[in-house]
């Protein structure tokens, strides 16, 4: 039976070992010198190199003719280690022998002579090994015979007991560079004289991410199936493209097309947040990305396209859908929900949104752009050409998205004072000013320290405290309004009787305002003097701005008149509207 190219090119030498330099060096030295410690800890992922270096360090103890601290594997000591049948090398798996007794028996036998000149004993896995093990080895490890030598391997350092990381002799092994891993892969196959597919080595790279004995086991199953099965790596790709360009419906069809292969959704989950990571790496450390050249360019393209806030905002998104994909009862649709979220920042009730839609303003800001500002795919491809559909649903999300934007700044405009600015004349498209016509915003926070100023409280209150509410305050406190903000800030209520109600959770909004304002504000609640039966205040303009008519539909605030005013809050009209109806706080 013919063995796997990871066992039959396993590195026989400490120059044969790839990427780890900086070990290999230490332990030729030690062993020229005759300098060699008692007690070795050898960590880092898997496939890298521990074991093999643990096995050339015993070959090179009992070698019977040393080349410059290198064995000869040549010598009956060198051959009968290779082969795992020398009495000189024990080893131990901690996974599956990490009990007392295990540690106990192996104990018993380190005083025994072997026919070589050093016995080593290699513990693979040793993080395995239990609390009541460890300390039963501890003495041992310590103070072991003069013709002893432990080797503990492990991907977990931080697991084993730290008064055996203190007597130990620590090397860390690396993951491999991906120029280093295509490099040893070609080599590899050059020397076995196996003709590799087109993009083997790249897939075996990809697949092996650093480790050289994934890698040479993605390169076996390349060479068993004659070709290299891109579909995985194409559903990731066409992933990755969709999200990068905002194109919901592709994200969609590329899930459904890969499911229906047969790919698991949390295999594509995993593998779009390795692509997302490598994007963000191409970012912020170009140096650090494990990938081809090729494979390089084409994920800093999509990165940049991106943008470092929707790539960060992408990673967090599937990041959360692998810890709910734990206990979904379908996980195609967790991955589907963070895919629309990834793909439409606007659908994205979270603050990583709106930070991903400012920082592209910015961009837009900073190359001075005038091109119409569109939220996404669906946006972009302005109206269809198909006469049968209606104009509204042609115009799609962005003449609603576009008509919102104008409503925001009308009541912002009606807020502060001034007049009611024009509506656009084509709803498609906003207009981005140069970045010598902007002017920044005043922060709502002074610097001196006072409280925001009315129009800046109104807002933050209408945009950010007032959905943060738990449902039963929003309903209470939706009818009131801001009308002066002084040492304190003064809310209107729509009359006594809701004011009383509302007195009683003061506190609570308070609280809430001060999270989203980063210090205390003040609540007076006081009545509407627009109001039958008002007090103190001093306003009576609504507590919110007329509803657009229609979400296609601009409405010009200019050439409208405010409606009456309603003295009942809005949980007093559903209360009535529900005869019996009895208002919980749940």
């Amino acid at each position: 039976m013919a063995q796997s190219l990871y066992r039959r090119y396993r590195p026989r030498r400490f120059g044969e070992v790839r990427g780890q330099e900086h070990v290999m060096a230490a332990l030729r030295h030690s062993v020229r010198d005759q300098t060699v410690a008692h007690f070795y800890l050898f960590s880092g992922p898997r496939g890298t190199g521990k074991t093999s270096s643990a096995r050339i360090l015993a070959k090179a103890l009992n070698c019977e003719a040393l080349v410059d601290g290198e064995p000869c594997c040549e010598c009956a000591s060198c051959l009968a280690v290779e082969a795992g049948s020398s009495l000189d090398v024990l080893e131990m798996d901690a996974a599956s022998h990490g009990g007392v007794d295990d540690v106990r028996d192996l104990v018993s036998r380190v005083a025994l002579g072997t026919p070589g000149r050093t016995k080593v004993y290699i513990v693979d896995e040793v993080h395995m090994l239990t609390t009541g093990a460890s300390n039963a080895l501890l003495k041992t490890l310590e103070e072991p015979p003069e013709h002893v030598v432990f080797v503990l391997a492990t991907t977990d350092p931080q697991k084993v007991l730290p008064t055996i990381r203190s007597r130990a002799q620590h090397f860390e092994f690396r993951l491999l560079s991906a120029d280093l891993l295509a490099e040893h892969l070609t080599w590899v196959a050059a020397d076995a004289g196996i003709d590799l597919p087109d993009h083997a080595v790249d897939h075996a790279v990809r697949q092996g991410r650093g480790s050289a004995r994934d890698a040479l086991t993605a390169l076996d199953a390349v060479i068993a199936a004659g070709s290299v099965d891109e579909a995985h790596d194409d559903v990731v790709d066409g992933l990755v493209a969709a999200v990068a360009e905002r194109d919901t419906g592709a994200a969609l069809v590329a899930v459904a097309g890969a499911t229906a292969a047969g790919h698991d959704p949390r295999e594509l989950a995993d593998g779009l947040v390795a692509r997302l990571r490598d994007g963000f790496l191409s970012l912020m450390a170009p140096e650090l990305v494990e990938l081809p050249a090729e494979g390089r360019s084409r994920i800093l393209a999509q990165a940049e396209l991106l943008g470092p806030a929707g790539v960060v905002r992408a990673l967090d998104l599937l990041g959360e859908a692998l810890l709910s994909m734990r206990e979904a009862p379908d996980t195609r649709v967790v991955l589907e929900v963070a895919l629309v979220r990834a793909t439409r920042s606007e659908l994205d009730p979270s603050p990583a949104a709106l930070v991903e839609r400012v920082e592209r303003l910015e961009r837009a800001l900073r190359s001075g752009a005038t091109a119409p500002l569109v939220t996404d795919a669906a946006t972009a491809t302005g109206p269809s050409e198909d006469p049968a559909r209606p104009e509204a649903a042609r115009s799609g999300g962005a003449t609603a998205s576009s008509g919102r934007a104008a409503a925001r700044q009308a009541v912002d405009a009606v807020r502060s004072g001034g007049p009611a600015p024009r509506a656009t004349p084509s709803p498609l498209a906003v207009s981005i000013p140069t970045p010598a016509a902007v002017v920044p915003p005043e922060s709502a926070a002074p610097a001196d320290g006072g409280l925001p100023s009315r129009d800046e409280l109104t807002i933050i209150w209408a945009d950010q405290v007032l959905p943060a509410l738990r449902p039963l305050l929003r309903a209470m406190f939706a009818s009131g309004r801001i009308v002066s903000v002084t040492d304190v800030a003064e809310m209107a209520m729509p009359n006594e009787a809701h004011r009383e109600k509302c007195e009683s959770r003061r506190g609570e909004v308070e609280a809430a305002m001060a999270a989203q304002i980063g210090r205390r504000v003040p609540l007076r609640l006081v009545v509407d003097a627009g109001q039958p039966g008002g007090g103190s205040a001093t306003s009576a303009q609504p507590s919110a701005p007329a509803p657009l008519a229609h979400d296609d539909e601009l409405i010009d605030l200019s050439e409208t008149t405010a409606a009456p005013p309603d003295p009942r809050s809005d949980l007093d009209r559903v209360v009535e509207e529900f005869p019996g109806a009895v208002v919980e706080d749940t």
